[in-house]
Parts: structure tokens; C-alpha cells; sequence
């Protein structure tokens, strides 16, 4: 099995390959935390930290996919994601709605048999994907930004057991992914969920001339569309067209009863909404599976 350890700090189609595989390969991605295991104490913090090179968000990769052409949407499937024995929470001066008043400080969360320990409070985690994307066919992304190739999407839902479907700009699609959170609750209100080291077994595979023009995901039940813009509306427009058009492809329906459907059936979540920071919101629009059809995405 191949592992995949070498950090690019950009999504780009100019990033040079680390390696290549076939779809239904399986492959290990071993990530750094969204800080390059930087803050390892609780003296430690993000303004002792040099972002000079580049935001937070080390990825993982890219990797070349065999057979991935501009046009085809790559399947991942996340078949596990474990963690190490502690993670990370840290604040800024700048960052989430409760900025006003916050300082810069870090806080170590011991992780015991994958339990969570804060201040003696303890739950079971559930860790998730916070970036993971393909390279886009225009200008770079860095890997702090979230955009239609993916990247730092915070999406909670991208976890073990997950499906995620990203479109394909470049060949080869060079996926990437890193940012893992021990936990993270919606929006990531303060900036930063548990950010821990992790290693991450997935399955790729390719779906051949599909349209995509947002991720989706694909859960036991749902099927969302991952959305983004500088602000709400915008986001929401554009996560609500995306799911309104792969409706109306499996469907038939025209786009008002599709509308009116997914009105009564449709999910609106925020995943990344930490603003004032300059980091897009991340936010996604999920309808149930429908048995009878066939699948959004395929």
C-alpha cells in the first residue's frame, strides 16, 4: 500500500505529483495538523508561529489518478481516520464571532481510546477531513481556503464511512488532504477544531464525463452539495443551484417543482462560518437519498 506523506501548502496544477495510482487503489495519507505540528504546550501559540511561507493547512500529496481527465469527477472513499493521543485547540485576536476580547491561546486535548478530555469534560470523537480537494485549472488556492475544487471545506460529515465526489480540472485530478479535527463542531466557531496529526486510508475511483461543479458528499442517508462564498447568500445560491440541477437530472422534474421539493426536504448546514476571518463560508446543502432513482452523482 502506498503512503503519502510529502505537505504542499497550495492546491495548484502546477504542484508536481508525489505519486501515482489506479482508481480503486487503496492508499494511507499520513497528515500534519493544520499548524505543521507546530504547538506541542500551552505556551505555545499561533502568534508565535511564522506564516511566512504560507496560511495553516499542510496537505498531504497531491497524488496522480490514473485515468482522471478534465470533465470526470473523483470518487473518494474514506474508509478510516485515526488519529493521534492529543490535539489541539487555539484562538487568535481576529477570528470567529466572539473575536472581540479573545487572545491568542492554546489548549492540549489528551485523546484516551478515543475519547476527548476538556477540563474533565469527555466524549468519543469523531474525526473528521477538514481539506481535501483536487487542483484547480486556473490560478492556486491556498490550502487554508475552501472554493468548487474543495480544499478547506470543515466539513464535519467528511469522515469514516463517507463517500466524496470531487470534480476533475487537471489531469491525473492531483488529490490532496490534510487538516484533520479529533472533533469540530458546525462552523468551527472559534477557528480551530481539535487539530491533530492523523492517518487517512482511502479508495479512489472515477466517474467519466460528469458534470460536477461543486463536491458533493454521499452519506448512509443524504446526499449534500458543499458551497462556498465570502457570504451567506451567495453561498447558499450557489450550494441550493448545484443540488437543484443534479435533482432535476435523475428526477425530470423542471427546475420549480424541483425548488419546492427541496424546500421541504432540503437541509441547509453551515460547516465553516468562523468570520470576520478572510476565509470563505463553507456550508452544504443536503436532501435524503431517494431509493426509487438513481444516484445524484454517476
Amino acid at each position: 500500500m502506498k503512503v503519502i506523506k510529502d505537505t504542499v501548502i497550495v492546491f495548484s496544477k502546477d504542484n508536481k505529483p508525489v505519486d501515482t495510482i489506479i482508481p480503486g487503489e487503496v492508499v494511507l495519507f499520513k497528515t500534519k495538523d493544520c499548524f505543521a505540528n507546530r504547538i506541542n504546550d500551552e505556551q505555545t501559540t499561533m502568534k508565535d508561529l511564522d506564516f511566512s511561507y504560507g496560511f495553516t493547512n499542510p496537505a498531504s500529496g497531491p497524488v496522480y489518478v490514473e485515468g482522471a481527465e478534465p470533465g470526470d469527477v473523483l470518487v473518494v472513499d474514506i474508509l478510516d481516520v485515526a488519529v493521534a493521543d492529543h490535539g489541539v485547540i487555539a484562538t487568535d485576536d481576529h477570528c470567529g464571532p466572539l473575536f472581540e476580547g479573545t487572545d491568542y491561546r492554546s489548549k492540549i486535548i489528551p485523546i484516551v481510546d478515543g475519547v476527548a478530555d476538556f477540563n474533565g469534560i469527555k466524549w468519543v470523537v469523531e474525526p473528521m477531513i477538514g481539506v481535501i480537494g483536487t487542483a484547480p485549472s486556473g490560478e492556486d488556492v491556498i490550502d487554508g481556503y475552501v472554493g468548487d475544487h474543495g480544499g478547506n471545506m470543515d466539513n464535519k460529515l467528511i469522515t469514516k464511512g463517507t463517500r466524496v465526489y470531487l470534480p476533475v480540472r487537471v489531469p491525473g485530478a492531483l488529490l490532496q488532504m490534510g487538516d484533520v479535527h479529533a472533533s469540530m463542531g458546525d462552523a468551527e466557531l472559534c477557528g480551530t477544531g481539535i487539530e491533530i496529526p492523523a492517518e487517512i486510508l482511502v479508495k479512489t475511483s472515477l466517474i467519466k464525463d460528469f458534470e460536477l461543479n461543486w463536491p458533493v458528499l454521499e452519506t448512509k442517508d443524504k446526499w449534500y452539495v458543499n458551497a462556498c462564498a465570502q457570504e451567506y447568500n451567495e453561498a447558499l445560491v450557489n450550494g441550493c443551484k448545484e443540488m437543484q440541477r443534479l435533482l432535476m437530472n435523475i428526477t425530470g422534474w423542471d427546475a420549480v417543482e424541483t425548488y419546492m421539493y427541496m424546500s421541504v426536504r432540503a437541509d441547509v448546514e453551515i460547516s465553516q462560518g468562523c468570520k470576520p476571518c478572510e476565509v470563505q463560508l463553507s456550508l452544504r446543502v443536503g436532501t435524503p437519498k431517494i431509493p426509487e432513482l438513481k444516484p445524484l452523482v454517476g
